[in-house]
């Protein structure tokens, strides 16, 4: 199994859209900042087909060190999810069953 990189996504823009390497990776950066600039902002980023990007808040709580058992007290604070389009989940279970065939 392999990982798609920015390198590797910018590859892809040059060679199937036609764009120059610094075009492609300019496109590239320029979608990322505006969907790190919206997610800052607390706004949610919805990519039709891909999914749904959104920011949280989680509160207080109470965990435990997993090597020592002491509980500490975690911080307030904010993480990202992602929740993926039905069309994504259908298109990644149908290509890992043909994968595995």
């Amino acid at each position: 199994m392999q990982t798609l990189t920015r390198a590797g996504l910018i590859e892809k823009l040059y060679s199937h859209i036609g764009f120059s390497r610094s075009e492609s990776a300019q496109l590239l950066e320029t979608v990322l900042e505006k969907i790190v600039v919206t997610l800052e902002k607390g706004d949610s980023v919805k990519i039709s087909g891909f999914g749904t990007f959104s920011v949280r808040r989680k509160g207080n709580r109470i965990g435990r060190n997993p090597k020592t058992g002491v509980e500490v007290e975690i911080e307030p604070r904010y993480v990202l999810s992602f929740r993926s389009s039905q069309k994504l989940k259908k298109n990644v279970n149908e290509g890992m069953i043909k994968k595995s065939s």
